[in-house]
């Protein structure tokens, strides 16, 4: 199917081909009523023996008349109604742009949203798993088998729940006492004390309260992307209890993220030229679906305010984005959905 943006500078190139034209005629129509002109003034120098040339001039000169008029016509009539045209297939395109930029906003918003429910579910499971006797009894009871026997319970849960890159249960003093996967990751013995995630999970007033961290690469997790949620572990497992410690959970951003932003319902000719992709409050593009964004990239979106929308960069790219609606008690971290559509004459997008 042809674009509608290569009719409409079809139509462009058209109608300038037509007016250049109809403008050379005219040129060409100058210099002949001038030629017929000198001519007639020549004949007229002759006399009798230019009769007969005046005769041709002047029929040069109606002929030249008549082009003046056919091209006035044309330049009325046609140049006129390619206006028109080029004017109408402007608004046309800009219809399709604010119908497209707004299909996109929405696929973004349904992007984040799909994000803001996965992580809902994240934010139920620290605080869950807080509860959890062998977590409980882990910080509680500082023995080596009562830490062993919680490592092994969090061996369970990854078993089960294999978007974690790692559960760690972490002491008063914020140090690590147990984690699911010491073989993998031998945290144990280690110091979490400066960590953000771990202060504010100890500061939560009950057991309703988390902490939800940005995406970020831990070098204790191997430099592995993960969004971070922790809570404190209350004596008793009560929610009111005072605060033993915490458990920190690693959500594993890169392939949970990645087969959202790929899986965005997008035709493959669409895919060739957009980008889908999660930008955070900050604006760091945080997962991408072409697979080139590295934590850090920044995407500055000009949401001028607004949850949702989009708009064209200066650049020509279309740019639609969404904010985080959060879901439940997941209020989000002011994320962004965001699908990036690059001119129709620019380089092709990588494949998903």
């Amino acid at each position: 199917m042809s674009d509608p943006q290569e009719i409409v500078d079809l139509t462009y190139q058209v109608k300038k081909l037509a007016i250049g034209k109809i403008s050379d005629i005219n040129d060409i129509n100058r210099e002949t009523t001038f030629l017929a002109l000198n001519a007639l003034i020549e004949a007229a120098r002759a006399g009798d023996a230019g009769k007969g040339f005046a005769v041709v001039a002047n029929q040069v000169k109606h002929v030249s008349n008549r082009i003046s008029e056919i091209t006035g016509i044309l330049n009325k009539e046609l140049a006129g109604s390619l206006s028109k045209l080029t004017d109408l297939g402007d608004s046309m395109i800009e219809r399709l742009r604010s119908h497209e930029g707004q299909r996109y906003a929405d696929l973004a918003l349904n992007m984040i949203d799909v994000i803001d429910r996965n992580l809902y579910e994240r934010s139920c499971d620290v605080r869950w798993w807080a509860t959890d006797s062998a977590i409980v009894d882990c910080v509680a009871n500082p023995e080596a088998s009562v830490q062993r026997y919680a490592s092994q319970r969090l061996s369970v849960i990854l078993g089960s729940y294999t978007v974690y890159r790692d559960l760690w249960i972490v002491d008063a003093k914020g140090t690590v006492v147990a984690n699911g996967r010491p073989d993998t990751y031998g945290v144990v013995g280690k110091s979490v004390a400066e960590m953000a995630s771990f202060k504010s999970a100890m500061k939560t007033r009950n057991g309703d309260d988390y902490v939800a961290a940005d995406v970020e690469a831990l070098a204790m997790l191997r430099g592995a992307p993960v969004a971070t949620y922790a809570t404190a572990i209350r004596a008793n497992g009560d929610a009111n209890g005072h605060a033993l410690g915490a458990l920190l959970i690693f959500f594993d951003w890169g392939p949970q993220a990645s087969s959202i932003v790929k899986g965005v319902r997008l035709t493959d000719e669409e895919w060739k030229r957009t980008r889908c992709m999660i930008v955070d409050s900050a604006f760091r593009v945080i997962a991408t679906s072409d697979d080139k964004a590295t934590l850090g990239e920044h995407l500055k979106i000009e949401t001028n305010g607004k949850k949702s929308g989009f708009y064209q960069a200066l650049d020509g790219r279309m740019v639609s984005f969404a904010v985080t609606p959060g879901y439940e008690s997941y209020r989000g971290l002011g994320w962004y959905g965001v699908i990036v559509r690059e001119k129709p004459d620019a380089r092709p997008a990588t494949a998903r």
